[in-house]
Formats: C-alpha cells, sequence, structure tokens
C-alpha cells in the first residue's frame, strides 16, 4: 500500500474494501476475503493469482528437485510460525556450514542433527534475535574459525561479507548478494557445488522472500522490493530458495506466483 503511494482511505475508495477491513487485515485481526485481495491486488500492482491461492489456503508449492549436497533445515518456533536456519555440507560428512543460528544455542540444539558434528563457517543473513541469537556462543562451541555477517551489522564473533564476496569452503562455494530492505544490512547467500558446476544450486534467502511473501520493508521498502525482484530474475529458476521462515520453494515457482514479483 505504501509502495503504491497511498494510504487505506485512499485504496478503500478505489477498491470498494472498506478501510477499517484493511487496517483490521494489516493488525491481524481478521483475514480478507478471496474477492476483497483480489480487488486489492489490481490497485496495489499484486499478482491476483497467487494472492487468490494464498487467500484459498492453496499456495502452490513446488516438487523439489536434487542439490549436489545436504541441507538439514532447522526449524525453530516463533511467534505464530517458526524462524528457519539451515544447514548445507556434503551427504556422509559429519562437517557442514551454518546459516543464520536461530533464538540461540539452546534453540538450535533442540533441532541439531546427530550426524553433524562439526561446523566450518557461520553466515548471517541478518542480525535479528531469531536468527542471529547467539552466534558468539555457537562459535565458541563448535570452535568455528569463520563467522560471516552483513557488511555494517553489528554482530560481535563476526567478519563483514559484502556482495561479490564468494567464499569457498570445501565441496561448496558461497556467493554473497547484499540485499538491503528489510533491515539495513541483509545479505542473501547463493550455494553452489565446487565441482558439479551445472548442477543445481540454493539461496539461502533470510527475510528477503518467502514461499507466497515477501518481508516487511522496514528499512526501505523499494529496495526491499527491487533486491527481490533482482534475486529471483539472477538466479536459475531450478534454484531451491531456503528461507528464514516457512517453507522451502524455488524460484521458478515464485516467479510465477509471488503475489510481490511484479
Amino acid at each position: 500500500m505504501h509502495r503504491a503511494g497511498l494510504n487505506d482511505e485512499t485504496l478503500a475508495v478505489l477498491s470498494g474494501v472498506p478501510a477499517g477491513r484493511i487496517l483490521d487485515a494489516i493488525d491481524y485481526r481478521s483475514e480478507l476475503t478471496a474477492e476483497e485481495l483480489s480487488r486489492l491486488a489490481r490497485h496495489l500492482g499484486l499478482n491476483e493469482i497467487g494472492l487468490a491461492a494464498l487467500a484459498s489456503g492453496r499456495y502452490p508449492l513446488p516438487r523439489l528437485g536434487p542439490l549436489p549436497f545436504c541441507v538439514w533445515p532447522l526449524r525453530m518456533p516463533h511467534g505464530i510460525g517458526v524462524a528457519n536456519a539451515y544447514l548445507v555440507g556434503e551427504c556422509g560428512s559429519d562437517r557442514a556450514v551454518l546459516f543464520d543460528t536461530g533464538a540461540g544455542l539452546r534453540s538450535l540444539e533442540m533441532v541439531w542433527p546427530a550426524s553433524v558434528r562439526r561446523i566450518d563457517a557461520v553466515f548471517l543473513t541478518h542480525v535479528e534475535h531469531e536468527h542471529a541469537g547467539g552466534l558468539c556462543e555457537v562459535v565458541d562451541r563448535f570452535g568455528v574459525q569463520a563467522a560471516y555477517v552483513p557488511q555494517g551489522a553489528v554482530a560481535p564473533c563476526g567478519r563483514p561479507a559484502g556482495e561479490g564476496d564468494v567464499i569457498t569452503i570445501g565441496p561448496l562455494t558461497i556467493s554473497t548478494y547484499a540485499t538491503p530492505g528489510h533491515a539495513p544490512a541483509h545479505n542473501c547467500y547463493l550455494v553452489s557445488s565446487s565441482a558439479r558446476l551445472r548442477s543445481a544450486a540454493l539461496l539461502v534467502s533470510g527475510d528477503l522472500v518467502f514461499a507466497g511473501s515477501a518481508g516487511g520493508g522496514y528499512f526501505s521498502q523499494r529496495q526491499q522490493l527491487e533486491n527481490l525482484r533482482r534475486l529471483l530474475c539472477l538466479a536459475p529458476a531450478d534454484t531451491i530458495i531456503a528461507p528464514g521462515h516457512g517453507p522451502l520453494t524455488t524460484v521458478e515457482n515464485e516467479r510465477s506466483f509471488n503475489p510481490f514479483f511484479v
């Protein structure tokens, strides 16, 4: 609504959806109907098909293709949903790279896979409690040699990683993309195989993009949407997206249905 330069009263006049209904939905007091969302989508420049699918509880999730490495999603309760961290490493190995740290070491330990015993590096997408809690504890617990954080982020135990940085760790090549918008310092990481160059990749997207949604542009709405479009356009269609909240999805799926990819 703000990106379109509208307030609730103006949007209500244009769409025929009462301002009270719009404000109730924004404040999580009630949900809009599919018909109301369809009318709002036309005036907000959103993907109407994807928004209607969300409203009906039938947002399509893709069948995920194979990756040349193993991914362990670490799903930890947060508010009314979950916050995700991810371990990525060579299948059959006891070592991996950790992306985000959840709310802290205790939360991680509750969902930690027994097969992973060593951490080669940590990468933070952004510094918020549910994504970066206990970073120093994790570094100490696993004897981590390098913990990377977005350029400009205030995070003890971290070293800066910015746009264009490419870091190779064992079989993994990790390319850094600076994606401010949700937060002033936010990174996404494209993880690919160092040996199998034509295989699918993994995009650890933090709070940039989710299955059917996008992170709020609390720092900059314009930058948030520009970076969402940039990442979904540059990544190959078969790239699997590992978001900070919600289920895994693919670039192709979000190009087709995500309401905010317009």
